[in-house]
């Protein structure tokens, strides 16, 4: 049975039907106006990208053909190009995005996590009651990630990266490449200066009203602000998946083996075609890359959309030496790169590749694919 991920009035369907429903009910107008607004028209796509399950070519696409001019809905489009330059960074970099990427961030009074962050206990209130639905939920408005992150390496003076794996690890779009490199870009690892989070910010975006907050600053008394005795206590977090049992699977060797991951959920990928469908969960990966039971079990529910998909939990090179498995298919993921056999390409917006220092000089190049 699909589950459903709520908030209230807010929910993650997991049917291929009511995913595609979402993206007709698009409003890339009202999008652009308020979108930076907790309780703006965001999209609430952003798993389903994340998770492989649509691209950003097919919501663009599907705005286009209701009419809307590129024109129009350019802040729209540019959000969505957003996804494809963080993953296109991802696949030219490789793991140096784990490290700082273009600059160091300075300074460091902690490479763990703030405990009042992960607590929601910071006495901001709008950080802690999203803070609090995020856990329930899984999702995090777009300006609440940016709050946060400052809050952790910028206030805190955490290096961004056990932060931004705590993070992803309860984020449902969990995308590595955005979460890094947005995390980063906030730190000032991946831009060319910190990104600040006050209180007169946070209130009006976020509808709240507090005064006299160790935020309640002007820009500029930042760079110089003594760590907030509420953010000083860190530590390690939990952070692991738990992986389901892993059980026997049955391969037809006379058919081709396609392999569907944490970031391939994709049901019309080679739909019609008879094959194995084998949905890898590695351990190693999730090592490394860990997620919540809520994640996982978004990302288990998703799976059921794909005819006859059957879960392997082991690696790829177990998956190799204990079945039959033939030619094997499946998408370019930088995360991929240990699989054998056919690599097909992922859906991108644009034929645009390639590191880009800017998202605007990416966006340049993009912008010359569309019709004004």
């Amino acid at each position: 049975m699909n589950t459903l991920f709520e908030k209230e009035e807010m929910l993650f369907p997991t049917t291929q039907e009511e995913i595609m429903q979402r993206i007709r009910s698009i409003d890339p107008i009202k999008y652009g106006k308020n979108r930076n607004f907790i309780d703006g028209s965001v999209t609430y796509l952003s798993p389903y990208i994340s998770r492989g399950v649509i691209s950003t070519k097919q919501i663009l696409s599907s705005v286009l053909e209701r009419g809307y001019s590129p024109k129009s809905i350019e802040k729209f489009i540019q959000e969505l190009a957003w996804r494809d330059y963080w993953q296109q960074i991802w696949i030219a970099k490789g793991e140096a995005i784990n490290s700082d990427l273009k600059n160091l961030q300075q300074p460091i009074a902690s490479t763990e996590m703030v405990k009042s962050i992960a607590a929601a206990k910071t006495g901001i209130s709008a950080i802690d009651t999203a803070i609090v639905d995020f856990y329930k939920t899984g999702y995090l408005h777009n300006h609440l990630r940016m709050y946060i992150a400052s809050l952790a390496c910028n206030t805190a003076q955490c290096h961004w990266k056990y932060p931004a794996k705590w993070m992803y690890y309860h984020l449902l779009d969990a995308d590595w490449a955005s979460n890094a490199l947005s995390w980063q870009w906030v730190a000032g690892a991946n831009s060319n200066k910190k990104y600040y989070a006050n209180q007169e910010n946070i209130n009006k975006y976020c509808y709240s009203n507090q005064k006299e907050t160790f935020l309640d600053l002007p820009y500029s008394a930042f760079e110089n602000l003594e760590i907030p005795e509420i953010l000083q206590e860190v530590g390690l977090l939990d952070l692991t998946t738990p992986l389901p049992r892993a059980l026997p699977i049955q391969i037809d060797a006379s058919l081709p083996t396609l392999l569907y991951n944490l970031y391939n959920l994709d049901s019309l990928w080679k739909k019609g075609v008879v094959a194995n469908r084998v949905l890898l969960l590695e351990p190693a990966h999730f090592e490394e890359y860990p997620v919540s039971q809520k994640t996982l079990d978004f990302v288990l529910a998703l799976s059921e959309n794909i005819e006859n998909i059957q879960v392997f939990v082991g690696e790829f090179p177990d998956l190799k030496s204990t079945y039959p498995v033939g030619a094997v298919y499946y998408k370019e993921h930088p995360l991929n790169q240990h699989y054998k056999g056919i690599e097909e390409p992922r859906d991108w917006m644009f034929p645009v590749e390639g590191y880009y220092r800017s998202f605007f000089a990416f966006w340049k190049k993009c912008k010359k694919n569309l019709t004004y």
